[in-house]
């Protein structure tokens, strides 16, 4: 005689989701991102009674209430998604470069350091030239310091970049004090290495970024080297096998990940701040690792992730300034939005499978 019994299963239990389309993708991030503003909207209500529509109001208002504020959105959102571009070959070679922010610096040292030596001397053009060249090299210097070492000893690449950004901040600060007998350590800014205006004063910046997005789109994508970038982010063993020559892409892409860094201190000295001091990049090096990682390595979502970045930043701004309160609310709210929007990724690759009762018949 057969008896039947109920054999209990865990609460729930993940499973891995199968390839989703693209518009299923965009339509939970949509949504993801939907849920969290409605949270921020309930909070600030109950908080601090801040009534909701006009908080939406303000953060849209902080980055396009005005003509100044649009420019403002692109020339910030052009400069977070350089940096973010320059990390990408890396992170897709699943090397963890978390060192743009002392690259970027090194490079906009290197600019300065053109203008203080050369500035009224030659003509500007000529300056900008040499400001370019000196910047992208020392970037790519300082890329691949931590590559050698990553090739040849197998260093952990994370600690040795991040440790690098403490050296190019000692670095600044050593040649500040050289510049400025004062002791003010404050350089002010430079009278010569100013990029040309093409219309609008931050235009040339955003086109200079928007065709460099598209160029490591392709370069990534559709050349032979994305192809060994991806390939040995995969595996390396595969890479070893068909022929690739590890340490060569490693070598290759880190000056090219430097190099762009160096293009971004560059771009910062000649056309916004004509100076540098020790806070010249600030903290976009680390920004940048998550607009990367959010676009998925890919230059055009980045250019979506970097958007919201900056939205959310300088609305957060104006909510401050609109409703006259600390700093810290809008950075939770900020917070909140962000968290949705990373953990809306596992429900894109990951579904929960809740307990459900088994019945299996034992003679």
């Amino acid at each position: 005689m057969s008896k039947v019994h109920t054999e209990k299963e865990p609460l729930f239990h993940i499973t891995k989701r199968e390839d989703l389309p693209i518009w299923s993708k965009a339509g939970i991030r949509i949504a993801a991102v939907a849920l969290a503003i409605l949270l921020c909207m309930i909070l600030s209500y109950i908080l601090i009674g801040i009534n909701p529509l006009k908080m939406l109001g303000s953060m849209i208002s902080g980055s396009f209430g005005t003509k100044r504020r649009i420019w403002k959105f692109l020339k910030d959102l052009s400069v977070l998604l350089c940096i973010s571009l320059a990390v990408t070959p890396a992170f897709r070679m699943k090397f963890w470069n978390i060192g743009a922010e002392g690259q970027a610096l090194i490079g906009a040292l290197a600019s300065v350091a053109c203008i203080i030596g050369l500035g009224g001397k030659i003509p500007n053009a000529l300056l900008l030239i040499i400001m370019f060249v000196s910047s992208v090299v020392i970037g790519a210097i300082w890329g691949v310091i931590p590559a050698l070492c990553k090739a040849l000893w197998n260093t952990n690449e994370t600690l040795f970049t991040l440790m690098m950004n403490y050296i190019a901040t000692f670095i600044v600060s050593y040649f500040l004090m050289i510049w400025t007998p004062s002791g003010s350590s404050t350089l002010g800014m430079l009278n010569f290495g100013y990029l040309p205006k093409l219309g609008h004063e931050y235009l040339l910046l955003i086109l200079v970024v928007a065709v460099l997005t598209i160029g490591l789109y392709i370069y990534l994508n559709y050349s032979k080297h994305g192809y060994e970038i991806s390939v040995v982010g995969e595996s390396q063993k595969t890479a070893l096998y068909i022929g690739i020559n590890v340490k060569k892409v490693i070598i290759r892409t880190m000056v090219i990940s430097g190099a762009l860094c160096g293009l971004a201190g560059f771009l910062i000295v000649s056309a916004l701040d004509h100076s540098v001091t020790t806070a010249t990049i600030g903290g976009q090096g680390f920004t940048a690792i998550m607009v990367s990682w959010l676009g998925k390595f890919n230059p055009i979502y980045m250019a979506l992730t970097s958007f919201l970045i900056t939205f959310l930043d300088q609305g957060a701004s104006q909510i401050s300034t609109d409703f006259n309160i600390d700093s810290a609310f809008p950075s939770v709210i900020v917070g909140i939005i962000i968290f949705f929007i990373i953990g809306c990724e596992f429900f894109i690759y990951y579904k929960i499978n809740f307990r459900h009762k088994a019945v299996k018949e034992a003679k």
